[in-house]
């Protein structure tokens, strides 16, 4: 499903480019229009109105974002791209500080942080268990590397 989303992107998104200008379509480099020349599904027709704004456009979700991110990458000025960017991080610290808030993700919170003297005492005092092998383990050993051998 992915695949074919992308690659209807793609058509998308080449359909537009031959609406651009020359200037800006040399902009987009090379070998990123061979990716899309590559990825584009033959089969499926987009028609493309000038007259429209791109948002009366009938386009798929995946292709609107590609579009935009060639303008933010290709055509944009510095004064256009940093708003972009800026926007951007601030779109993506609102939904995370959403998802903290809707899924409680501070799962230290309530964890108790000192650590008490006797606490430091009872790791002080223990003392490590000698784990002995009983004869019928040692036996069951013995055989089982004869059988590897």
């Amino acid at each position: 499903m992915e695949n074919e989303e992308y690659a209807v992107a793609c058509t998308e998104v080449l359909e537009i480019l031959n609406y651009i200008s020359k200037e800006d379509y040399n902009k987009v480099p090379r070998d990123v229009i061979q990716v899309l020349e590559k990825n584009k599904k033959d089969d499926i027709v987009f028609l493309y109105n000038p007259w429209k704004d791109i948002n009366e456009q009938k386009m798929s979700e995946t292709g609107r974002v590609m579009l935009a991110s060639f303008f933010r990458d290709y055509w944009a000025t510095d004064e256009q791209r940093n708003k972009i960017k800026a926007f951007q991080n601030n779109k993506r610290y609102q939904i995370e500080e959403e998802n903290r808030q809707k899924y409680n993700t501070d799962i230290f919170k309530n964890r108790n942080t000192t650590i008490n003297e006797s606490q430091i005492d009872q790791t002080r005092n223990m003392q490590l268990v000698k784990y002995k092998e009983n004869i019928f383990k040692k036996i069951l050993g013995f055989f089982k590397k004869m059988f590897r051998k």
